[in-house]
């Protein structure tokens, strides 16, 4: 692929735009008529609580149907995404700086005094645009940070699926492409079942919505956390039948320590008293939880999601580090924000959260880290 061929390929189309807008048009429909169950979010500072229709999984099984009956109709090709993947990226970037530039405008101008739209501006340009300035800024009644990472993920498995496709399209269907495909969906499928554990998530709950969330929700994971599938399209790969089985071992731990470790604190948040492995919790100052998963390592979260990376690399072989990418990214961001949390878990706690330090010592890898 050269220079020339790469710089016109990134060059959006009305048929990219159009898709794009398409896209975003449905969820924001989809999102607000589709049935859920309605999740009240954490007590914010003020004492307010936004509320979440958690009807993802609804709204992606319609959107695959409809997406099904356009091609069996002809309407769209299902290789579509795969075929424009450069424009849809250029596409999707272009609309992350409006999008930004949208939400800097209106916290510069926001009058509001509640925890949700109250500016926090610091007069460093840079810092307010990349972490944002209000909490959860909203758009025609939608919640946007809880919108965009919706968006982020029903992306990525309709570009998988795309490759997916595009692979039966070519004759190159292999066993390592089924693999990266079948974690990926059941990662996917998983996280809208249990939607409603995002709305206790930092990045719901903390983060303000800057360019970080926009642009990692919208452009880094739909078009980074899929380049093992654009790799497969073009490398065939012979994995051993030991290595299969070792592979979805890798992904069944990952998974059992992510969810695990996610629904553990959820419960906890609803219920400080669930039971923990069968067990009352262990609970540091009535406020920290330090039984179950949480009782192994700090951000035991982070270890089960650094495993489910490494699983839909593998598939890949080790013939390159492309593929090796997203674990690679994945490694380095959660130990810097392992660092962020630590940072502000021991400003907000204080004693609290050094004995929890003591008692659990380990951040993410248990007697390594």
């Amino acid at each position: 692929m050269d220079l020339g061929y790469l710089l016109q390929a990134l060059i959006p189309s009305w048929n990219s735009v159009a898709a794009l807008a398409i896209f975003f048009a449905y969820l924001a429909i989809a999102g607000s008529i589709l049935p859920g169950k309605l999740v009240p979010g954490v007590t914010l500072q003020d004492g307010s609580r936004l509320h979440y229709r958690c009807n993802g999984f609804l709204a992606l099984v319609l959107l695959v149907g409809l997406l099904g009956i356009g091609f069996k109709m002809n309407f769209v090709s299902p290789a579509m995404i795969s075929d424009r993947g450069f424009e849809l990226l250029s596409a999707t970037l272009i609309f992350s700086f409006l999008v930004m530039l949208v939400l800097y405008a209106a916290g510069c101008r926001s009058g509001s005094k509640g925890s949700s739209l109250k500016p926090h501006i610091t007069g460093n340009l840079i810092h307010d645009w990349w972490y944002g300035i209000q909490l959860n800024p909203q758009f025609l009644g939608i919640d946007l940070k809880f919108f965009f990472v919706r968006a982020g993920m029903m992306g990525w498995l309709l570009i998988n699926l795309s490759i997916l496709a595009k692979s039966v399209q070519d004759g190159s269907l292999s066993q390592s492409m089924i693999l990266y495909q079948l974690f990926c969906l059941l990662y996917i499928v998983d996280y809208f079942v249990h939607e409603e554990y995002m709305t206790s998530t930092w990045d719901i709950i903390a983060e303000r919505l800057g360019f970080m969330l926009v642009f990692g929700d919208l452009v880094w994971i739909p078009f980074t956390f899929s380049i093992q599938g654009w790799w497969l399209l073009n490398n065939k790969v012979e994995l051993t039948t030991a290595a299969a089985i070792a592979n979805c071992f890798v992904f069944l731990i990952g998974y059992l320590v992510f969810r695990g470790a996610n629904k553990q604190k959820h419960v906890f948040k609803k219920n400080p008293k669930a039971l923990i492995w069968g067990k009352p919790p262990k609970v540091i100052g009535g406020k920290l939880l330090a039984s179950g998963y949480w009782g192994i390592a700090r951000h035991s979260n982070y270890l089960g999601d650094l495993l489910l990376a490494l699983s839909f690399s593998l598939p890949c072989g080790i013939s390159s580090p492309i593929p090796y990418f997203y674990p690679i990214y994945l490694f380095i961001l959660l130990v810097w924000r392992e660092r962020r949390d630590e940072a502000r878990c021991a400003e907000k706690y204080k004693e609290i959260w050094a004995e929890y330090c003591r008692l659990v010592p380990w951040r993410i890898f248990p007697y390594l880290y």
